[in-house]
């Protein structure tokens, strides 16, 4: 028996568990489990719901075995596999006037260049599908695993200019594909990438009019601005929002979530910080964003901060000597840091907010999140004064790794400073640096 194209690669095996057992190692490659081959770890989900198992296994040296398993009904095997999906991840064949990777300097990591469509993924991790290269098959096993809720693309729900946007003419059929997932019980979250003078002003009433048609399935709608690198010199002509725009955008989402909070007890269409930034606007409450489903695209991340701040506060602390600590942000997050951390009173403690302009993608790119290891630390160096530590946004890091968008770590970043460097991803993180800095 041969499996030569499913096969999942075993990254980490838990110390006691069945795999370890069993004599499973990182390395081995998992075939089949009871002699049926799977695409992914959904599919092995469902296969480890029997009581008795069978795995056939290619251990490191090339050599297949059958490996029988008892276990209870819900026990985890204790695996963990270099990827989610068993066969080959699908890539995304369109071609997006707002691509974000068209617009990546060359020479970095290769997996910045992937670009990913996969339903798989979207189910799993909630990476954003375009649902062009759906294929019937595919449809077929979302509706009979009921793979939901799923994370789609939709920027516009006009046909046309959604392929155009898109660049496949597949793009168009956006409405019958949401008709129809909609229908067999999947539940959606959506999303818009709003560009100016494209799907902008009546374009997008009439897309979140159309999505809100979809709910309750569709559970919310995103609308996030492009993001344009410097690196656009093959890219179709696009421009970012003027801080006027932006606010015309954010009174006509008010609009809309007042009208559907009326109607449906949901605010349904939610904005990206960016835009309140940008304006200059206050980020709406907490409950505004309805449990935050789209935390991850950026919506709510800064109300979630000032929320977690605000909850117990740095507290008292107080430093023998004194400290200096620079903090690092992102352009954006200024304004939003400054009178945080002014409002901090420790005893010997000196803060200094160090926002970083991104010399690495351009100066339209102003969030944190992509900040890379050489601009903060050329931007450091500049400083002049005393600095006893720096603390930097977790979320500049490779999700896992101590290593920023530009392959350098934090260790590598530290010898550049010549002091230690400490990583906040949550406000209680930043205050618990603050409050007893080591």
């Amino acid at each position: 028996m041969s499996f030569l194209k499913l096969q999942g690669v075993i990254a980490k095996v838990v110390p006691g568990s069945i795999a370890a057992e069993t004599g499973l190692v990182p390395g081995d490659k998992l075939l089949a489990v009871n002699e049926q081959p799977l695409q992914d770890i959904i599919d092995l989900s469902f296969s480890l719901a029997e009581e008795v198992i069978e795995l056939l296994i290619e251990k490191t040296n090339g050599e297949q075995e059958i490996i029988e398993i008892e276990k209870e009904y819900d026990e985890e095997l204790g695996i963990e596999f270099e990827n989610a999906v068993f066969d080959q991840v699908r890539c995304c064949a369109n071609q997006c006037i707002f691509c974000f990777v068209d617009q990546m300097p060359a020479h970095l990591r290769a997996s910045l260049y992937v670009k990913d469509d996969d339903y798989r993924l979207s189910f799993l991790y909630g990476n954003f599908i375009t649902l062009t290269n759906l294929t019937e098959q595919d449809i077929n096993r979302i509706q009979r695993l009921h793979l939901s809720p799923l994370y789609v693309s939709v920027h516009t729900t006009d046909g046309q200019l959604r392929a155009q946007m898109v660049g496949s003419k597949k793009a168009a059929n956006i409405m019958s594909q949401l008709t129809r997932l909609v229908e067999s019980g999947i539940e959606l979250h959506t999303q818009i990438v709003l560009c100016p003078g494209m799907n902008d002003g009546a374009v997008l009433e009439q897309t979140v009019r159309d999505l809100f048609q979809f709910q309750p399935h569709i559970l919310s709608v995103a609308v996030v601005p492009v993001g344009l690198t410097q690196f656009r010199e093959t890219c179709y002509p696009l421009r970012v929002f003027t801080a006027e725009e932006a606010a015309n955008i954010i009174k006509k989402a008010e609009q809309w979530q007042q009208e559907y909070y009326r109607q449906s007890g949901s605010y349904f269409v939610y904005l990206a910080d960016e835009f309140y930034l940008a304006a200059g606007y206050p980020v709406p409450a907490d409950e505004r964003y309805d449990g935050f489903p789209q935390l991850e695209n950026g919506v709510g991340l800064v109300r979630k901060f000032l929320a977690e701040w605000g909850k117990d506060g740095v507290g008292n602390g107080s430093y023998t000597e004194p400290v200096y600590l620079d903090v690092v942000c992102g352009m954006s997050a200024e304004k939003i840091l400054r009178p945080l951390l002014e409002a901090v009173k420790i005893p010997n403690l000196h803060i200094r907010l160090v926002p970083v302009a991104n010399q690495f993608f351009g100066p339209h790119i102003t969030v944190t999140g992509l900040l890379t290891g050489k601009d903060i630390a050329q931007c450091l160096l500049a400083q002049d004064g005393l600095r006893t530590g720096v603390i930097i946004p977790g979320v500049a890091l490779r999700t896992g790794e101590d290593v920023f968008l530009d392959d350098m770590t934090l260790t590598e970043l530290e010898t550049h400073l010549k002091v230690p460097v400490r990583k906040a991803y949550f406000a209680k993180d930043l205050q618990s640096l603050l409050r007893r800095w080591q």
